[in-house]
């Protein structure tokens, strides 16, 4: 008999991961190894057990699972990622895919739904929710033509004006807390386009992306030297 497919479950509601697991300790091919209720528990429990697939909430504190995602395809390159998630919004869905993830589930799924993509997923087979499919499908056709946009330099025409704005802002070296006073913001909110323009430019840090938007022409005066 086969080895029994590794599932990690991510979500800070117990109730989600207990309601997950009751039901995958059912399927008798699917072995849940670790639950973890936030991002950077789910990073450690990947380590210790490298699941063959994990189930991602994307709206969590701390660590969101887009960042999540991204960290767990780093520290075990095996894991395949399913988004199980509410939200079916452009802003989640591209991220989370550029960052890793194999399939994107909403939470109204059927429970065999869910266990057939788990098998999917560890075969290396994508699932999608068929508004999400239908989103991708949108943008893929949309970007046969791609037009930059006229304000940014060709890297960053995949950025939205706002994260273009936030963008300038880490580069003059300000935090999350400074740049939601200056543009009115919840720092949440900085943080979810941080993480979506880290995963846009695949750039892995905030350093980073502030010294691409130098080199790369986004700023219009070098940065001042330190001293």
């Amino acid at each position: 008999m086969a080895e029994p497919i590794t599932v990690m479950v991510v979500d800070d509601h117990s109730v989600v991961r207990q309601g997950v697991r009751a039901f995958l300790e059912t399927c008798p091919d699917i072995a849940v190894v670790a639950e973890a209720a936030s991002g950077e528990e789910a990073v450690r429990l990947a380590a210790r057990h490298a699941p063959d697939v994990a189930l991602m909430d994307l709206v969590m504190p701390g660590m969101d699972g887009i960042e999540a995602t991204r960290a767990v395809k780093r520290i075990s390159p095996r894991t395949q990622i399913i988004v199980l998630t509410s939200y079916h919004e452009d802003e989640h869905i591209f991220p989370a895919i550029r960052a890793g993830a194999i399939s994107y589930l909403l939470k109204d799924i059927a429970p065999e739904s869910l266990a057939d993509a788990i098998r999917k997923a560890a075969r290396g087979e994508a699932m999608l929710h068929p508004r999400v499919a239908a989103r991708l499908i949108q943008e893929l056709h949309a970007a046969r033509e791609p037009s930059p946009s006229p304000t940014a330099p060709a890297p960053f025409a995949e950025l939205t004006e706002r994260e273009l704005e936030v963008l300038r802002l880490i580069a003059q070296g300000m935090s999350n807390a400074a740049i939601a006073g200056q543009l009115v913001i919840s720092e949440r909110t900085v943080k979810s386009h941080v993480s979506n323009i880290l995963s846009k430019l695949h750039l892995s840090d905030r350093t980073q992306a502030a010294v691409f938007a130098w080199q790369k022409g986004l700023m219009s005066d070098p940065p001042p030297d330190e001293h």
